[in-house]
């Protein structure tokens, strides 16, 4: 089989000259630091949500100060899937509290509702959901267990921009939503996040927190000015977003609806030609309703995931990833308290195949066809 011409990334973003626009136009006002192109893309995001928002500079800022202005602190306690990024874990522990791993679903890879109910404790203070690949099992189920307990849910949206779970927009209910906008995300503002919520006084405390704790320099930089006086009472971060990345961010929202079918149509592929081979697992989704980040898949046993990944590079010049490397196996994070047996099952046996809207649906087919190929030759 010959073999595309470049190497075929598993992620990737998808900028150009309407972006480069949008940054020029920022230099030439001169102001490059937060300030009104921020507050427009907080517009134009809580429009959207339908609640409002406060941007950030990253996806983990958005989670760490989720958790911080939630009140969760040292000898509190989340609950949290260990199949996640290790951005989730540190944002928990970075306010002092201990972020507790909770098993998966076999189907889905997202928290197994029984799991976490059976680990909530008198120091537990948060569950913080996270979608993965765009979608979540059981979110109701998980909300659920959590105010029967009185715990925040902090959901970890940022696999999620764009997706639709139970009938509604991620990001429209809830406690906390978080959101990342870094450079593969479905959208992106080149490094970026946000925290949404209904909850008015939780969010001025984000606004505070984002600039050092400086009281009301959020609404002062609206306006493109900075606080020369002012109080701090509460522990800040420099994690505020910039007018570039808002102004990226803003242009990529004007493409999101195309680019976003995109995805959808890519994933759709992978699933048309998996469909019929039992030895290829896809995640339950439903890709009218889901914008998918990436596209993973598992396989019988880990010997057939690792034949297929270098197989794919090998013969067809694609690379592939693991989405991701289970926190509670980490040196930070281990819990030797007992096994995972779902996360680890899933972990030996998933990869990650490319989706981005740089790729074609031809590019897609080649690929799918080309893994039933292999899988179906170990047989």
């Amino acid at each position: 089989m010959k073999p595309f011409d470049s190497v075929v990334r598993v992620s990737g973003s998808d900028v150009g000259d309407a972006e480069i626009q949008a940054i020029k136009s920022v230099f030439d006002r001169n102001y490059l630091g937060m300030g009104s192109d921020v507050q427009e893309f907080e517009a134009t995001l809580g429009e959207y949500f339908g609640r409002d928002v406060v941007c950030v500079s990253t996806g983990t800022a958005a989670l760490h100060l989720a958790v911080q202005c939630a009140g969760v602190g040292a000898g509190d306690e989340v609950l949290v899937p260990s199949l996640t990024y290790v951005a989730s874990f540190q944002a928990i522990s970075a306010t002092g509290a201990t972020p507790v791993s909770v098993d998966v679903l076999a189907d889905s890879m997202t928290m197994d509702p029984i799991d976490l109910d059976k680990k909530v404790t008198s120091r537990s203070k948060a569950v913080m959901p996270v979608y993965y690949g765009g979608g979540i099992s059981n979110l109701q189920q998980i909300r659920s267990i959590a105010y029967k307990s009185d715990l925040i849910v902090i959901e970890d949206a940022a696999h999620a921009f764009g997706s639709r779970v139970d009938g509604e927009l991620v990001g429209a209910s809830g406690d906390i939503s978080c959101f990342s906008f870094d450079p593969i995300k479905n959208l992106t503002s080149g490094e970026g996040g946000c925290v949404v919520s209904s909850d008015s006084r939780f969010l001025d405390g984000v606004r505070d927190a984002r600039l050092l704790g400086v009281q009301g320099d959020s609404r002062a930089r609206n306006t493109e000015r900075r606080l020369y006086e002012y109080d701090v009472k509460d522990q800040g971060w420099r994690y505020h977003m910039s007018n570039i990345n808002a102004a990226i961010g803003k242009s990529q929202f004007l493409a999101f609806p195309e680019r976003a079918a995109k995805r959808q149509e890519l994933a759709s592929t992978y699933d048309s030609i998996f469909e019929e081979h039992s030895t290829i697992q896809t995640l339950p989704n439903d890709y009218t309703q889901i914008v998918p980040h990436i596209y993973v898949v598992r396989f019988s046993s880990s010997e057939v995931r690792d034949h297929v990944r270098s197989r794919l590079l090998e013969d067809l010049n694609v690379e592939t990833a693991i989405h991701w490397y289970p926190n509670h196996f980490l040196s930070r994070f281990r819990d030797e308290s007992g096994t995972l047996g779902v996360t680890e099952d899933v972990y030996s046996r998933m990869l990650t195949l490319p989706l981005h809207t740089r790729l074609s649906a031809d590019q897609i087919s080649t690929i799918a066809n080309h893994v039933v190929h292999l899988t179906s030759s170990l047989i």
